[in-house]
């Protein structure tokens, strides 16, 4: 299956702008196996959202490597949600739903286990798409590279005002892929206080 999808990519992923040519030579290393080796990071059976999954990375990786798992690929391009559902259907897999949508427009949606996200964004402004699609103690792994940390620190005040529990940087893969995979961890406490002021005036208001 990973095969499979290996050549899809390598096929119409590049034909259509969503990997670069140069990329063929080391998809898996680079791309697959890199991804993968996420999946140590993400307990057993559990609703994963990947946001911004583009061509599926790491979201479709996850999901073919961990059939346990209810992967949905959420991406607001209609030219990448058009490759998703292809590919989804080329490996006939089961666990796996892909909706067009953009993270702060589906939250409303979602109370999930895992939010992942690869390249999508600095983590300031990605935590906020991510951490409310979080159910309380659901958590944010967002694959990063060398600014790991630097990005973590410069996320402080979001992350703060989110109120999350704890932050962590994990690496995954040792072994399997070189570099490892640098992860940025985020355990998602609540809803951030103005998001929960303005509950609580909508809720006086409807009451009054």
């Amino acid at each position: 299956m990973a095969e499979r999808y290996a050549e899809f990519l390598a096929d119409a992923g590049v034909e259509r702008g969503l990997i670069g040519p140069r990329e063929v030579d080391r998809l898996w290393e680079r791309h697959l196996i890199n991804c993968a080796v996420v999946q140590e990071a993400i307990p057993e059976g559990v609703h994963v959202v990947d946001i911004g999954s583009g061509a599926g990375l790491p979201g479709l990786v996850l999901a073919i490597v961990r059939p346990d798992l209810t992967v949905t690929l959420l991406e607001p391009l209609l030219r990448r949600t058009t490759f998703l559902n292809e590919a989804v259907a080329l490996l006939e897999l089961k666990n796996v739903a892909v909706r067009r949508g953009r993270a702060e427009e589906a939250a409303k949606d979602y109370a999930v286990d895992v939010v992942t996200a690869r390249a999508v964004a600095p983590l300031e402004r990605l935590a906020r798409w991510a951490l409310p699609l979080l159910r309380p103690g659901g958590e944010l792994l967002a694959m990063k590279g060398e600014r790991a940390a630097a990005e973590l620190e410069e996320a402080r005040p979001v992350l703060d005002r989110f109120g999350v529990r704890t932050t962590e940087l994990l690496q995954v893969g040792r072994g399997k892929v070189d570099p490892p995979t640098t992860l940025v961890r985020v355990v998602a406490e609540r809803a951030p206080r103005n998001e929960k002021n303005r509950r609580a005036k909508g809720s006086r208001k409807r009451s009054s």
